[in-house]
């Protein structure tokens, strides 16, 4: 193959290094998101969820007053709502900081 003589070398050479460096910061973005928490609500606050940056659920919070022997059913929807907050919340943040590495760019995470 013909790089266009050292010059084209050297262009590759500084298109890898770019690419090893962005890697890297990628990696530390990641773990960064991992350690990051985010929470969603439903029903006034009386339940909320902790997802991490990457999505997870690491925690769930009832007030007593939401628990309901008699309406299991509404319990579990506001145990859903607020899981699906955090997660929306999550994922912006993500793509937010991604964004602004990726400079845009849609990657596949």
């Amino acid at each position: 193959m013909n790089f266009g003589g050292r010059g084209g070398v050297g262009n590759m050479n500084q298109m890898l290094k770019q690419a090893q460096a962005m890697q890297a910061k990628m990696m530390k973005a990641q773990e960064e998101l991992k350690e990051a928490r985010v929470e969603g609500n439903a029903g006034g606050g009386m339940v909320s969820a902790t997802v991490n940056g990457q999505g997870e659920l690491v925690g769930v919070k009832l007030s007593k007053e939401v628990v309901d022997p008699e309406d299991v059913e509404m319990l579990e929807d506001l145990i859903l709502a607020a899981v699906s907050d955090a997660a929306n919340k999550a994922r912006e943040m993500m793509e937010q900081r991604m964004g602004l590495l990726t400079g845009g760019m849609k990657l596949p995470f």
